[in-house]
């Protein structure tokens, strides 16, 4: 059997922005056109072919190499290609251009429900994904226990998935793609559905998949995560691989990239997660010592304030700001949807958003800030990375705050009784 499980040459995938040219075309069209490209009469062509403005490439001239039993961990912003690579892999959607030879089964969880029937009960989608595995019903009987007892949906086993909450098919999902013994495992930032006991428990079970010799493909925007899962990293951006080594690595070169893009016109940015309806777009974003100094650096136990800069006012106003660490591992979450009697709605502020926090609880080091600004419910505009800032140490409550180094990243103020 041959050591490589994944291999990519040229791989490419493209796709028409806007409306289709042609409209929709028919199932008889279709068929037509497919019978005339297999006679070799017709060439293969649609409205992707070619470059122009409309066309936005996913994946371009991308060649890896994955050999059997790695762990491999594809980091990158958003919109760099990472999920398009599994569907491609995974056979869910096709290349626009060059090919990917895979060596073994292959056991997919893109997004919750993907594989599923929804008509079907968990019981019969459990044996329809082990025949799509190519397995045996014994072999997948012999698994159905664990599988069940994995995902905790007895009491659900012969209810439609179609009435599964989104954490009851996820759950059931990643069950089926880890005990179905594929030969490669692509999993992509679906474990952020679970909740932290059954994320604990799929992180073990991924570590025993890896342990016993299967390939794993890991996309997360969890850097922490990815660090102790994984060996080996994939930098895409822009659908090209910038950089493939050791993990820490790879990981250090992403941090430096994120940091340089939070220096420049944020407007300029293209990993944004834009879904809104109103064009308002995150101008600026920054942060301050309220106590003075230098911005984007904050004494630790000092008050600081973060601020939001807009292009353009919008109604029903909301702020998300995720403060994270040096791997982005997420430290706290500021919500301005979750209400309190010191917040205010002035009409002065403009297109602008303030957050102030009373006394900065962070232990000394470099963090990031991630920006969600939402209107009606709805996500506007969103930006990983839009400010980075450091932490020095303080005093907090009286007491010193530690140096860099301590383990952590919040201070609880406490206080001790010793004997004496």
């Amino acid at each position: 059997m041959s050591d490589v499980a994944i291999e990519s040459h040229g791989l490419g995938k493209r796709y028409q922005l806007g409306l289709h040219r042609r409209g929709y075309g028919t199932l008889r069209e279709a068929i037509a056109e497919a019978a005339r490209r297999a006679a070799g009469r017709q060439p293969h062509h649609d409205d992707d072919a070619y470059d122009g403005p409309d066309l936005l490439w996913a994946l371009r001239d991308l060649s890896m190499t994955i050999r059997s039993g790695e762990v491999v961990g594809l980091i990158g912003h958003n919109g760099a290609g990472k999920s398009t690579l599994l569907k491609v892999l995974s056979r869910i959607t096709e290349p626009s251009e060059g090919h990917a030879d895979i060596t073994g089964r292959i056991g997919s969880l893109l997004e919750v429900g993907t594989g599923f029937h929804p008509e079907l009960t968990g019981r019969e989608n459990i044996f329809l994904n082990g025949s799509i595995l190519g397995m045996r019903r014994a072999e997948i009987r012999a698994r159905f226990d664990e599988i069940v007892e994995f995902a905790e949906i007895e009491r659900f086993l012969d209810t439609p998935v179609k009435r599964y909450s989104s954490g009851m098919s996820v759950r059931l999902a990643f069950a089926v793609a880890a005990h179905l013994e594929p030969e490669i495992l692509l999993v992509d930032e679906v474990l952020a559905v679970g909740d932290a006991a059954f994320q604990r428990k799929s992180l073990g079970k991924m570590t025993e998949v890896a342990s016993e010799g299967r390939t794993v493909v890991f996309v997360s925007h969890n850097l922490a995560i990815i660090q102790a899962l994984c060996e080996r990293g994939i930098l895409l951006e822009q659908g090209q691989a910038q950089a493939d080594g050791p993990i820490k690595e790879t990981i250090d070169q992403y941090l430096g990239t994120l940091e340089r893009a939070s220096g420049q016109d944020l407007l300029e940015r293209t990993d944004r997660d834009r879904r809104g309806y109103f064009e308002t777009w995150i101008r600026a974003v920054g942060l301050r010592d309220a106590s003075g100094g230098p911005p984007d650096v904050i004494i630790s136990g000092h008050p600081a304030k973060i601020t939001v800069e807009l292009t353009e006012e919008v109604p029903s106003l909301e702020c998300q700001l995720t403060i994270a660490d040096s791997l982005g591992q997420a430290v706290t979450t500021l919500d301005s949807e979750i209400s309190a009697p010191v917040d205010a709605r002035d009409p002065e502020v403009g297109p602008c958003v303030e957050c102030e926090i009373s006394s900065l609880p962070l232990l000394p080091g470099r963090y990031r800030i991630d920006v969600l600004v939402k209107a009606k419910r709805h996500i506007q505009d969103g930006l990983q990375g839009a400010a980075f800032f450091e932490v020095q140490p303080g005093v907090m409550n009286g007491r010193p705050v530690p140096p860099a180094g301590a383990e952590g990243s919040v201070i609880v103020p406490h206080a001790w009784r010793l004997p004496a």
